[in-house]
């Protein structure tokens, strides 16, 4: 097996914290395929020749009268919408919705799918891309898919053969090294009703530190630090995540902040459907950022590859000219401010293993080819009833090349409530790409100094 000597020099290899037979690694002749017939990240190059063009690169270039601040504006504020998926012919394109999607189309005349012209305006950074290619021949599972070996950043299974390497894709993806944003999270009750919660994230990957030592934390993908600011009854409390890559090895640590009683202490319940933070039980912690956490409780099947509509390009809803009040509706979001575009997705069916625990009994991933987010995402209870709803309105943050979330929404079909996360419209500074931060920023020291009021 070649092996990656920059991370062997680093030290990072999980290989050292599991037991187990590896595997993942594809041949220098299939890794020969990414910029070839694939894009540098996996995803067919080519076209369908209809509605989904060719992926010629991706969107590089800000648009004019962006000012460099985080707030995005529209390259494609002109693109009209092409058509209309609602009630009257929902039947006629539920082959490329999912089963979530069509639920609530069928249980609300007011949600509707608004179908824009495709764009495919994901990119990486190069140095993201190419350290994407080498991980083809070296990145690997270890034990049982819980954990990855040979990996320090970039896309770990470009081509993939297991569906527990889909979704590694998906946790592992590059959101720009070190980033801080400010964000709301509402969860409105039936009738609409809301108020905000606003959270200061920062989210830094170990290899982003400004002390970086590839000998400390080996086992640590990202620091992941939320302040609640708002409002006052919450505001001060914070919670500290160090996710690892191998979370069965060694599980995720989290501490928690309480401004209340002043004190830190350890979180073990921040994580797989653990309660979600200030969300009035309308999410699992595991929901964040549609999925995040180990996968050791599910089984995960690749159902296959197909073409499907999802939120994409969705500037709309980071607009300046939009209020909460024109977003936050009641049962869903405002699907007149929604893009959906026609992109393939990898559908990965997670099931839960005999003998383990989780409230959702089954989930079923579609995740883009070109970015490996999770781009929707059906979840059934034990019974196996379909029970919540989640989309990720992507877009192209293309200042510093990183696809991610505008907003993602839970849906929840039987409350007829939602959680949305992710409001910037109302915020100051709502992204800072390239931020400073040490490793003593990201300890329950640094946590307590954060969190005082």
């Amino acid at each position: 097996m070649k092996l990656n000597k920059k991370l062997l020099a680093s030290g990072v290899l999980a290989a050292t914290l599991v037991a187990g037979n590896a595997f993942g690694a594809v041949s220098a002749e299939e890794a020969a395929k990414l910029g070839a017939s694939l894009t540098p990240v996996g995803a067919e190059k080519a076209g369908n020749g209809g509605e989904i063009p060719a992926w010629t690169g991706g969107l590089k270039e800000s648009p004019a009268g962006y000012n460099n601040d985080g707030i995005y504006l529209d390259p494609f504020a002109d693109d009209e919408v092409k058509f209309t998926i609602d009630q009257s012919n929902v039947d006629e394109h539920a082959d490329k919705l999912s089963a979530g999607q069509v639920a609530m189309i069928k249980k609300y005349d007011t949600f509707k799918i608004p179908v824009y012209e495709t764009r495919r305006t994901a990119t990486y950074p190069q140095a993201i891309m190419d350290q994407t290619v080498e991980n083809a021949t070296t990145s690997e599972l270890v034990a049982g898919g819980n954990g990855i070996e040979n990996y320090q950043e970039g896309v770990p299974f470009p081509l993939p053969k297991e569906g527990v390497e889909v979704i590694w894709n998906h946790i592992t993806r590059y959101r720009g090294g070190s980033v801080q944003r400010n964000v709301g999270q509402v969860t409105p009750t039936e009738n609409g009703a809301y108020s905000v919660v606003k959270f200061q994230d920062e989210f830094t990957w170990r290899a982003s530190l400004e002390d970086f030592d590839p000998a400390k934390d080996p086992n640590v993908l990202f620091y992941f630090k939320q302040a609640i600011t708002a409002p006052a009854r919450l505001a001060g409390n914070v919670l500290l995540v160090h996710d690892t890559l191998n979370q069965v090895a060694e599980a995720r640590r989290a501490w928690v902040y309480n401004a209340g009683q002043r004190r830190v202490r350890r979180a073990p319940q921040v994580a797989y459907d653990g309660p979600g933070t200030a969300a009035d039980g309308m999410r699992t912690t595991d929901n964040f950022d549609l999925f995040n956490g180990a996968p050791d409780r599910y089984n995960w099947e690749i159902v296959g590859k197909k073409e499907m509509y999802i939120p994409y390009n969705s500037y709309k809803l980071v607009d300046r000219s939009v209020s909460y009040d024109d977003i936050v509706k009641a049962g869903h979001i405002n699907q007149d401010l929604a893009r959906y575009e026609l992109h393939r997705v990898w559908h990965v069916r997670a099931t839960l293993k005999d003998g383990e625990r989780h409230v959702y009994g089954q989930r079923d991933f579609f995740i883009d080819e070109d970015t490996w987010q999770a781009a929707v995402i059906d979840h059934y209870d034990g019974r196996g009833e379909l029970w919540r709803v989640a989309e990720a309105h992507a877009m192209q943050f293309y200042d510093v090349q990183v696809p991610w979330y505008a907003i993602e929404t839970l849906y929840d079909l039987l409350s007829g409530r939602y959680l949305a996360l992710g409001l910037t419209n109302e915020e100051n500074d709502p992204y800072t790409f390239g931020v400073s931060r040490s490793s003593r920023d990201y300890t329950p020291a640094a946590l307590r100094r954060a969190g005082t009021r």
